[in-house]
This record gives C-alpha cells, sequence and structure tokens, in this order.
C-alpha cells in the first residue's frame, strides 16, 4: 500500500523524508524544512504530525525515542529507498524540462 499511496510524493512528504535522513524530532523536522527551503516551503504541526503517523504505519520511518516531551524519528531502509526513487524522478522531470527549454528557446 505505501508505494501506492505515496507514489509520487507532494513536497511536504518530500522534505518530510530528507529531513529524517538524520535522527530528528517533529519541531526539529519543521525548522529543518522552513531553512533548507528558505521558507518556500512550510510545514505545520498538523501536516507533519499526520504525515509521520502515516509514514510510521507504512513503515517509512520508525520512533527512535520518546523521552516524555519528544519522538525522534528516522528513515526505515524502505523509506531510504522510496526517497531515492522520489529524488531520481525528480531529477529525470529537471532534465526533460532543460530539454525541452534548451531545444525550444536556444
Amino acid at each position: 500500500m505505501a508505494r501506492q499511496q505515496f507514489q509520487t510524493l507532494t513536497e511536504p512528504m518530500y522534505y518530510i523524508l530528507l529531513a529524517l535522513t538524520k535522527e530528528r524530532y517533529g519541531y526539529e523536522v519543521m525548522q529543518v524544512i522552513a531553512e533548507k527551503t528558505n521558507n518556500r516551503v512550510v510545514v505545520g504541526p498538523g501536516t507533519l504530525y499526520t504525515l509521520l503517523g502515516k509514514f510510521q504505519k507504512e513503515g517509512i520511518i520508525k520512533q527512535v525515542s520518546d523521552d516524555g516531551r519528544r519522538k525522534t524519528y528516522i528513515l526505515t531502509n524502505s523509506g531510504k529507498e522510496m526517497l531515492l526513487e522520489e529524488y531520481n524522478r525528480l531529477k529525470m522531470l529537471v532534465k526533460d524540462g532543460d530539454n525541452i527549454f534548451k531545444s525550444n528557446y536556444s
């Protein structure tokens, strides 16, 4: 089900998974995304925790710790594969766009 439901990731999904290439807690994920995108992508707590729950349920991420105040998460091997597939898909989109723009506007 994870492959179908998450076949193409939204920007918030993609950046959440990128942020979780290192062990992080929720608020830290939001900060990393805002910082890395110069606030172009802002993920609020409702979106973040909904997606974390779905990702965890599908085995894309796993909870590493829970100290009562903070839960930390990291990608699973399945999550790493999914992120790499999406990264490669996005690279192909850009490559195709570059080829079209170069041939039409050169």
